[in-house]
């Protein structure tokens, strides 16, 4: 007999590894590690998992397994497989940015600013990287203009005195470089500025122009001192204006990751302290587990990035962080930490980063998505057997022992579908009682569909039922005595009359706190059938006062009044002796009340709109 998946894994070594997960066509469709093969490949294939997982397994007809020396060693292995492969259901980063590089060749004679994708060894010196090519191609601008470099076409010495100065000499942005009377030394010397500036030593150089201007002006060199003074004012201006210029790459980044409709992974970079830039990406939702998925987006954002920070911050501890801390360091050549700070202002710069994260997905992602997401986790939450397009819920409403009515509402992919509400009289029940009345408004509505009744001619994919186990057991009694298969949950309520679980007619309760999404959905379901059902039953209370005691003669709003504030309901007033009436009203009211009563005169009935 052939060998299943499961009993492959189940033969694996407990070492660790990578393994490489093939469908039917023999296509490497998912790439992991694990510290333990067995016990990590076996999980696949037993037990339920999350619908992106077991999408996943269910393409799975075969796996290879490479044993590693240690978990290190698997790091490296799975990083750069998943790189060759590109498997379908990893995370890969598609991202078509690139981190640029400013070049200067100080070999040169009359060196240039080029904007460059990555470092190389060429002699020449590299800074950056920065946020993009136009962030790039804005610093050297800048830097341009600051140091009245040139940005013109002109290449020197070639063109030196071949033509006047251009118009940017005019406009006082340029020296204008492009006369012999200005050195090579001069130009060397303002390029030295800029890369000052780059490597961070704004500081540094203001000092050291600020001892220039004072050697000038004691010198009498008052022409030459103003200069540096005009070198000095722009270069202030431009450290305080964009101060990223001064960052050489981030000494810390903080990691945030959100997972929701979208899920993004986003990293603020830190130098000194300060904010220098952010950068972040929206990506399918991972097939692991958020801190598997951090480990994944942490090395595939710095693989290939060619400058790394200090120290990286996550928001969340990784069974490999170690190895990451250690395969860092070894592309970067120095000490990389990965810390998970659970406290401080470190702590406080994740809390960012999350907060980031999280704000980018919700600004692209749309409100149908989000109710989308909020279907699909309630679906998982309690086990549906089909998505929950279309939810009915149901509550009771009463004025004592009368006026005794139920209200259904329809959401319809998590809105509210108003044109299917429908209104329901309690019948034939002469004391309150909740589970009957439940009971008869659920068996109507679906014995209405049974009828065939256009108007009912929908089923749901949930029933909710206002109340607990009792009330979700008379419910599910009713649905499958009409031998119907609709899944059916009762809303419970904390002390402070807000949704807090959903429980079935077993006792079983699932927890709603846990999900915002879904807590919000269910509470606004409860509120709205509730409100729903609240205000017909005042809509009939209105009706039945109407009809019942106003049609009374001597019987007006006070006497009215009266009556129902003694007595506290229709019922009670019907069933009151004549001394009892009398105790209230005048004698002959209350002969009135009672012979009305009692002289089987026919109260007239107000149904209500879409009742039945």
């Amino acid at each position: 007999m052939e060998e299943t998946l499961a009993e492959k894994a189940n033969n694996l070594p407990m070492l660790p590894g990578v393994y490489l997960m093939q469908n039917a066509a023999g296509e490497i469709i998912y790439i992991g590690k694990a510290k333990k093969l067995k016990n990590r490949v076996s999980s696949y294939f037993h037990g339920e998992h999350l619908p992106k997982v077991a999408a996943m397994v269910e393409k799975v007809a075969d796996f290879n397994v490479i044993v590693a020396n240690s978990e290190f060693e698997a790091l490296l292995l799975e990083n750069s497989l998943i790189k060759r492969h590109k498997p379908h259901y990893n995370i890969l980063l598609k991202d078509d940015k690139t981190y640029p590089f400013i070049r200067i060749d100080d070999r040169a004679e009359y060196p240039e600013f080029s904007i460059e994708n990555h470092t190389a060894e060429d002699g020449a010196r590299y800074f950056g990287p920065f946020g993009g090519r136009n962030t790039t191609r804005e610093i050297i601008r800048t830097l341009c203009q600051t140091l009245k470099l040139p940005t013109c076409s002109r290449q020197f010495p070639r063109d030196l005195d071949k033509q006047r100065p251009c118009i940017n000499y005019q406009m006082g942005t340029c020296s204008g470089w492009c006369r012999s009377s200005l050195s090579p030394e001069q130009y060397r010397a303002a390029i030295s500025q800029a890369e000052w500036i780059l490597e961070g030593k704004t500081e540094e150089l203001l000092e050291e122009l600020r001892r220039k201007m004072e050697d000038a002006s004691q010198n009498m060199q008052f022409e030459q001192a103003a200069t540096f003074r005009d070198r000095i004012r722009a270069i202030e201006e431009l450290s305080n204006r964009q101060r990223v210029i001064a960052t050489r790459f981030a000494d810390t980044d903080a990691i945030g990751f959100h997972r929701g409709v979208k899920c993004c992974f986003t990293v603020l970079h830190y130098q000194n302290g300060d904010l220098a830039g952010k950068d972040f990406r929206i990506i399918p939702e991972p097939l692991e587990e958020d801190s598997e998925a951090l480990s994944d987006l942490v090395r595939l954002y710095y693989r290939d990035r060619g400058a790394w920070p200090r120290t990286i911050l996550l928001p969340a501890e990784t069974e490999d962080r170690a190895e990451i801390s250690r395969w860092l360091s070894e592309l970067a050549g120095r000490k990389v930490y990965v810390e998970v700070p659970v406290k401080g202002e470190r702590a406080g710069l994740v809390a960012t980063a999350n907060l980031n994260a999280k704000e980018e997905c919700e600004r692209r992602t749309s409100a149908e998505q989000r109710r989308s997401k909020t279907l699909e986790n309630l679906q998982r939450m309690l086990d549906l057997p089909a998505f929950p397009h279309r939810i009915e819920a149901f509550d009771i409403s009463n004025l004592g022992d009368t006026g005794i009515v139920a209200a259904m509402t329809v959401h319809q992919d998590g809105k509210p579908l108003k044109r299917d509400y429908r209104k329901f009289h309690i019948r034939d029940l002469e004391l309150r009682n909740d589970y009957e009345s439940m009971r008869q408004a659920v068996e109507r509505r679906y014995r209405h569909y049974l009828d065939g009744d256009e108007k009912f001619s929908i089923l749901p994919d949930l029933l909710l039922v206002d109340g607990g186990t009792g009330q979700a057991a008379a419910a599910e009694e009713v649905v499958r005595s009409l031998s119907l298969s609709i899944p059916v949950w009762g809303m419970v309520k904390d002390g402070r009359h807000r949704t807090r679980a959903l429980v079935n007619s077993e006792g079983r309760e699932i927890g709603l706190t846990g999900n915002p999404a879904v807590f919000a959905l269910i509470g606004n379901i409860q509120e709205e059938t509730h409100r729903s059902a609240i205000s017909f039953q005042r809509q009939v209370r209105t009706g039945m006062l109407h009809s019942e005691l106003d049609g009374i003669p001597g019987i007006g709003p006070k006497r009215r009044t009266q009556l129902l504030q003694h007595f506290r309901s229709v019922a009670a007033v019907r069933r009151a002796e004549i001394g009892e009436l009398a105790e209230v009203l005048p004698s002959t009211a209350a002969e009135a009340v009672y012979e009305y009563f009692h002289e089987g005169a026919a109260p007239r009935r107000n149904e209500g709109e879409n009742c039945t």
